[in-house]
């Protein structure tokens, strides 16, 4: 008996220690950082002195590839906050300020930080897109490095993590995500696909981090990989699906489409909002027309998602008659009698794949009102006003479901409970009370 009980335990303590070698050995792997070993470890981010304006310059561009100003700020010294579902994350001062921002870091601690995630307080939360950027190659890293070394240090402390839940604060918490869901490696081409293709693939994986708003994560924060671009929530906004699904993607659009999208923020039929109005604004404009049409070529090679065509929602003709009659009054100035739009401004909704999807942002943007990007092509940025003091949960509903079922469209119903919870997550007021006739 004695005997037996011996065994046992000595292979649980056996399996242990497997377990154990295992789980350091894929920590070893994803804190592995040799790669960084190419950028220099002795001259500090501010007493970099570079003249050459060039590198400079194409390091502006890998930080528009990135989109670093619209969560650092465009002055780099971050305070930008992050809803998480595990608190609040509050962005870094990337500038050179030696106390305050990364002046203190030298290349190879750069390197570390944006690839590995490894900062000067510790492990990074994977909201700053180290999952993503880890793909950056060593040049446009080290034109980065200059292009940061060139700004102006600002002194801004910002405490980041201090609004996170415990024990989501305590940041060694993330070697164990990582060993979970980050893969430590670089982009590798495809040698079976086009310059185009391979180039679209590396923006998109890697410095414009698409993945990590338009894919689904799992409970622990950690991307789906099965569910890769097919559409991710983002707390009070939800980022579509950009796969080649013909009716819950992007499978309608043309690659003219697309590029337009993303250099104008507009293309006719859907405009940026929210978080992909920062992005535009920020970042995609900024690209060079061959990027852009190399975006284009891999999203449309991208496996459609399995997402079928909405069902559709009938409502009765009372219903319908009172949602007619207040689209007619609060919405047709903008969007048309007849859903058409303004070219290049508002969204059109006849016949608009993008309206009869996920619901989020159309709730959104009745409770709060939305603002599209301001770019050089398009100069003046449409608004929408906010009608939370205006409708309630059910006159919101009901008007969604007549634009989303008019015209060609077919949406699944929206529901006053999906208006009011998001209502409540926004922090959008009431509707006001309609006075007393006297």
């Amino acid at each position: 008996m004695m005997s037996r009980k011996k065994t046992i335990t000595c292979g649980i303590a056996a399996l242990a220690v497997l377990v154990g070698i295992a789980a350091f050995g894929r920590l070893w792997v994803v804190m592995e950082s040799s790669r960084s070993a190419v950028a220099d470890d002795q001259v500090a981010l501010a007493d970099v002195q570079s003249q050459d304006k060039a590198a400079i310059a194409r390091g502006e561009y890998v930080m528009r590839l990135s989109d670093c100003a619209a969560c650092h700020n465009p002055n780099f010294a971050g305070g930008y906050k992050i809803d998480t579902p595990f608190g609040v994350l509050e962005t870094s001062n990337i500038t050179p300020d030696r106390e305050t921002g990364i002046g203190k870091m030298t290349e190879r601690d750069f390197f570390n930080a944006v690839r590995q995630g490894r900062g000067d307080h510790g492990l990074l939360y994977p909201a700053m897109p180290y999952t993503a950027y880890t793909q950056i190659s060593d040049k446009d890293m080290h034109d980065l490095w200059l292009y940061f070394a060139s700004l102006e240090p600002v002194k801004q402390r910002i405490d980041e993590n201090a609004g996170m839940n415990f024990p989501y604060n305590i940041r060694l918490a993330m070697a164990g995500w990582n060993m979970l869901f980050f893969d430590n490696n670089g982009f590798k081409p495809d040698m079976l696909k086009n310059e185009a293709w391979n180039r679209g693939k590396y923006i998109v994986d890697g410095p414009a981090h698409c993945s990590v708003c338009h894919t689904a994560r799992n409970a622990l924060g950690g991307e789906i990989g099965s569910a890769y671009l097919q559409g991710g929530s983002l707390g009070a906004w939800f980022a579509p699906d950009i796969t080649p699904n013909p009716h819950a993607g992007n499978g309608s659009w043309s690659d003219e489409d697309i590029t337009q999208y993303l250099k104008t923020g507009s293309n006719g039929s859907s405009v940026a909002a929210g978080p992909m109005a920062e992005a535009v604004e920020h970042s995609t404009q900024y690209f060079n027309e061959r990027d852009l049409q190399s975006i284009a070529t891999y999203l449309r090679g991208v496996t459609p998602s399995s997402t079928p065509v909405a069902q559709g929602f009938r409502m009765d003709e009372a219903a319908r008659s009172n949602a007619a009659l207040s689209y007619e009054v609060n919405c047709s100035a903008c969007h048309g009698l007849k859903g058409e739009g303004i070219s290049g401004m508002v969204p059109a909704f006849a016949g608009n794949p993008a309206m009869q999807n996920n619901p989020t942002n159309m709730i959104h943007a009745m409770l709060r009102g939305a603002r599209a990007p301001h770019t050089e092509a398009r100069q003046t940025a449409a608004g929408m006003p906010a009608f939370d003091w205006k409708m309630d949960d059910a006159q919101i509903a009901q008007v969604l479901n007549f634009v989303r079922n008019s015209w060609g469209n077919q949406g699944n119903e929206v529901t006053r409970e999906q208006v009011a919870t998001l209502r409540e997550q926004t922090g959008a007021q009431q509707k006001l009370p309609t006075p007393a006739m006297k």
